[in-house]
């Protein structure tokens, strides 16, 4: 990572846990600053740029929420990481309502520390691409289209007819499938095919505490809570005469349900704070990754609310249902690779592709794309050497064809089995949420919302 994404900003009133940061921190080419509270921090935030800042909470003058409160943290461009010896899930959930991007227990291992601190670097970088992306691909006006979604099973010629047929209609839509089969590329080709003139926005709605979600999806107006300083314009508002993608509705807050159905019903939706309504020609497109009909017999989701969503129901094939789909998918992200590392094509040999075919692919697209990333980056020939794939997961047949013949749910089976890696992860990092949720690869704020979901404490 280049030297500018490395000042960092160490607060913390014990001095030798500044000393010990420091000392491990500067092993990893991260130039360290050190703040006694967060008074001095706001001191040093004026006369030097960040990109990281450590804090911890508890601390004399001025404490660490009180800290995340200051306009010059509010408005600060880099990553702020919060750390404590006190508090739980509502201690970390309220440093990130406040925009913290990840809260570490104390007692932590110096490696948790390096590890988040990387985790942020990869965000932000990722952050950077995207817009360079996005950049690219305006001034080249190369807009998305539903034919560039590649695919050859009948599964998908299914799927892909049916979105051109809904795409026209204003309705809303809901896109069911497992994590990683594209649920977002077919919203975007449900608003390519729509011809709408708007914009299309998406939201992953467990990824954002309640509060700030209603401001982020509704707009609020000055005054109407603590830190609106001024009039903002919600995602309904921004997307008018587009299409709003609604990711991981099932963990919409139910005091939030409501308002969605007001929308969606009457075309017209209320700031936070505000005393009039106000019209929105934006069309809802949301998608689940675990069935619906499940929350609303858990009572964590309204009933009517689904049914409104569901107008139009769009069921997703996991890639291992078509496997014909795998070698022409492979073939293509090879490409892309290529091209953004500026580098040859290498071959695609029988081996690998047999070894490609056996694999069920649990992670879907997502995880073939990331697989392939991986060997591209080990691959040094012409030919494609792959690395060995996860025993765990299984090949197709076999065992695998068993399961799916059991009498019970596939969406609740793979339920029990997330809540199954959540305890294993927590039982193998000795509680600590931080270190679980590396472990299975999610955000922290994600797992505790998880563990809500499925009630461990």
């Amino acid at each position: 990572m280049a030297d500018q994404f490395r000042n960092l900003l160490v607060v913390d009133d014990e001095k030798s846990m500044r000393h010990m940061l420091r000392l491990v921190l500067e092993q990893h080419s991260y130039r360290v600053t050190e703040a006694q509270n967060g008074a001095e921090a706001v001191n040093l935030l004026y006369k030097e740029k960040f990109d990281f800042i450590l804090s911890d909470i508890r601390m004399p003058d001025m404490d660490g929420l009180t800290f995340l409160d200051q306009p010059e943290v509010r408005n600060f461009d880099g990553t702020v990481i919060m750390m404590s010896a006190y508090g739980g899930i509502d201690t970390a959930l309220e440093c990130m309502k406040r925009g913290a991007y990840d809260y570490i227990s104390k007692p932590f291992k110096p490696d948790e520390v390096v590890l988040t601190l990387r985790k942020a670097e990869e965000r932000r970088t990722l952050r950077q691409e995207n817009q360079e992306l996005k950049q690219i691909l305006s001034r080249q006006g190369e807009p998305f289209s539903i034919d560039n979604i590649v695919h050859v099973s009948t599964g998908m010629k299914q799927v892909l007819k049916l979105v051109r047929v809904a795409a026209r209609a204003d309705s809303p839509i809901l896109i069911n499938g497992e994590t990683g089969t594209g649920k977002e590329l077919i919203a975007r080709a449900l608003h390519s095919e729509s011809g709408r003139k708007g914009q299309f926005l998406a939201i992953n709605c467990s990824a954002i505490t309640s509060g700030l979600l209603e401001s982020e999806l509704f707009g609020h107006k000055k005054g109407a809570f603590t830190g609106a300083d001024r009039d903002k314009e919600g995602l309904f508002s921004i997307a008018n005469n587009g299409t709003l993608f609604l990711d991981e509705i099932a963990d919409l807050p139910l005091d939030l349900q409501p308002k969605l159905l007001r929308v969606l019903q009457e075309g017209e939706l209320r700031k936070v704070g505000a005393t009039r309504s106000e019209k929105t020609n934006t069309r809802v497109v949301a998608a689940a990754g675990t069935d619906l009909r499940d929350a609303v017999a858990r009572n964590r989701f309204r009933n009517d609310l689904y049914y409104r969503l569901a107008v139009v129901d769009i069921e997703l094939p996991p890639l291992r249902s078509r496997p014909e789909d795998i070698i022409p998918l492979t073939e293509h992200f090879l490409a892309r690779l290529c091209s953004r590392e500026r580098r040859s094509i290498p071959m695609l040999g029988e081996a690998a592709r047999e070894q490609l075919l056996a694999y069920s692919w649990p992670g879907n697209v997502r995880e073939l794309e990331n697989y392939l990333e991986k060997a591209l980056i080990f691959c040094h020939g012409e030919t494609l050497e792959l690395p060995p794939l996860p025993r765990s997961s299984g090949c197709r047949g076999g065992d695998n064809e068993a399961i799916a013949t059991e009498e019970y749910s596939l969406k609740i089976a793979s339920r029990r089995l997330e809540e199954e890696y959540i305890r294993k992860a927590l039982a193998r990092t000795g509680g600590n949420r931080t270190q679980a949720a590396q472990l299975l690869e999610i955000s922290l704020r994600a797992l505790m919302y998880k563990l809500k979901d499925y009630g461990i404490d």
